[in-house]
């Protein structure tokens, strides 16, 4: 199942920064535990499709998941013998832009073992660090 925005014409937007803290979502607000990031980077609709099977497939299609990223940035590429010149390419992929200490995916409806395991599988998925918050601490003491 493709993650891409709606509409897509003539969007050939530049490459966006994932260096610095988020300015918001930093606290688990839907569910009860969460997956925080501890550094930004570019994650593509495939690594969070991947983290979302991950993760529903250990619970066993139990409790709630809500995924607060979305990749709206597109990555266009040229063809391998293309020459210079002739315009921007097409769209490659997409991906969601992260910054540091964003809650990415939340759960709700399961036990915190359980949700501390599907949350471990699906950051094996990422390409980034990330811990395991809950709704009661709030904001992750990191720093």
């Amino acid at each position: 199942m493709a993650v891409i925005p709606k509409r897509t014409k003539y969007r050939r937007p530049h490459r966006l920064r994932y260096d610095g803290e988020t300015r918001g979502n930093k606290t688990v607000h839907f569910g009860e535990y969460g997956l925080q990031a501890l550094e930004g980077a570019w994650i593509s609709e495939r690594q969070i499709e991947a983290a979302r099977v991950a993760m529903t497939r250990y619970m066993k299609r139990g409790g709630k998941v809500w995924i607060n990223i979305f990749p709206h940035l597109s990555l266009t590429s040229k063809g391998i013998g293309m020459r210079q010149g002739k315009g921007k390419g097409a769209p490659d992929k997409w991906v969601a832009v992260v910054k540091r200490g964003k809650v990415m995916f939340e759960i709700s409806g399961v036990s915190e073992d359980v949700a501390r395991e599907a949350l471990r599988l699906a950051m094996h998925k990422l390409p980034i660090k990330c811990k395991f918050v809950k709704k009661e601490s709030g904001e992750a003491n990191e720093d």
